[in-house]
């Protein structure tokens, strides 16, 4: 080997030590878990099999329902309990539903069980399809953000498992965004599917801390029975913690970056505006065909596909921001929504739909957008109502905070 030679295969082997970890900490999207010591409750099977053995027990789940390489479906019979039926929340068993698209009872394929679905005109089971089983397993992972519906269907099936007097099991799993409180806390008079509770958009908890909070504040509708609650937590965990999704949690949220810009796009949902369903880049993007093109450059144009039927926009070129690049965030960017808004005012497009305010859990954020409001001065708004809620999540951790 010549020196010249030398010299660069010592600076390769220089830069490798250098940059090497760098490199392999970038995100590769659902590739592997970012915390390696991180032990989902559903992995904790010394936990929860012995409370499971000669009972009938019902389960709740999708395809993030993972022990390590296999479905904790799979996992339970081979343990031999004994599951009487799965309940599948919105996107069905599988995860390929479209936002909104009714998901009907089937059979799984596989074991033969019973599919019931939670989503529809069914979102809370019936004392029917509750017969015969003794203890209820849940176990879907969550994004931490309210108009998210999988904990509306764990509040419905708490409410049914107490009214029954069916024990509870929670799996808990990491929230990817358990690491800020954002946005405003919904107002009672709001409360629908999307947002049931009086938390903030993004409420930093995770589904099992959700669930003690929805049962100590007494959150389930009057005269609900005390719920034989019990939840199996994750070891090595923290708020602080970032998490990659093993398993993307539904159809268009197929990437971390998706999951990171969800509690600020959703927003969009009530509007006149494509976040991208119908592409390969769904919630991380938004835009409209009547956006200036002028200043605009970036363009997309949705079409219909598995898991989004009839995206917004469907086949027309829509104008907007690329939001695919990375970037940790603590809050919600407002500042989008007020920029779409002052697109649509210039060209006399209606904005806001009626949903927009069940998106919100408030009617006021629309009001402040209308009037102009500068993003820090709507953030301020919601600040009194946030500390609140900060008070009461406290009691319910059971991870070290941020």
């Amino acid at each position: 080997m010549n020196a010249l030679k030398l010299i660069k295969y010592m600076y390769f082997i220089l830069f490798f030590i250098l940059y090497g970890n760098t490199f392999a900490n970038i995100p590769q999207s659902f590739s592997k878990r970012v915390s390696d010591g991180l032990i989902p409750g559903a992995e904790r099977a010394k936990l929860y099999l012995p409370l499971l053995k000669n009972k009938r027990v019902g389960i709740v789940t999708n395809q993030t329902g993972q022990v390590r390489d296999r479905h904790l479906v799979d996992f339970l019979i081979a343990s031999k309990i004994q599951l009487m039926r799965i309940f599948s929340p919105e996107h069905g068993f599988r995860g390929t539903a479209s936002a909104g698209e009714t998901v009907n009872n089937q059979k799984d394929p596989k074991t033969g069980l019973s599919i019931i679905s939670l989503y529809g005109k069914n979102k809370k089971p019936s004392t029917a399809q509750l017969k015969d089983i003794d203890l209820m397993v849940f176990d879907l992972q969550d994004v931490g953000v309210r108009c998210y519906t999988y904990i509306s269907t764990l509040t419905y099936m708490m409410e049914a498992c107490a009214k029954q007097r069916i024990s509870l099991i929670v799996l808990d799993r990491p929230n990817p965004n358990g690491h800020y409180i954002n946005g405003p806390v919904l107002q009672p008079k709001l409360s629908s599917f999307v947002g049931l509770h009086p938390v903030p958009i993004v409420y930093g908890m995770t589904i099992g801390e959700y669930a003690q909070m929805v049962h100590g504040e007494g959150w389930l509708p009057l005269g609900t029975p005390p719920l034989d609650l019990k939840v199996i937590p994750l070891k090595n965990y923290d708020h602080k913690m970032p998490y990659t999704l093993p398993v993307a949690p539904s159809p268009n949220l197929p990437n971390d970056q998706a999951i990171r810009l969800y509690p600020s796009l959703c927003l969009f949902e009530g509007t006149q505006v494509s976040i991208g369903r119908g592409t390969d880049f769904p919630f991380q993007v938004y835009g409209a065909p009547y956006f200036d093109r002028d200043i605009y450059y970036f363009s997309f144009t949705p079409h219909s596909k598995v898991g989004e039927k009839n995206p917004t926009f469907n086949g027309k070129k829509c104008y907007g921001y690329d939001l695919r690049s990375p970037k940790k965030t603590k809050r919600l960017h407002l500042n989008w929504l007020i920029k779409a808004h002052q697109e649509a005012t210039r060209s006399k497009t209606t904005f806001f739909t009626p949903f927009f305010q069940k998106l919100a859990g408030t009617g006021s954020l629309q009001q402040q957008i209308e009037q102009g409001l500068s993003e820090d001065q709507i953030r301020a708004s919601w600040q009194e109502e946030l500390d609140a809620f900060k008070r009461i999540r406290k009691k319910y951790l059971l991870y070290r905070d941020f």
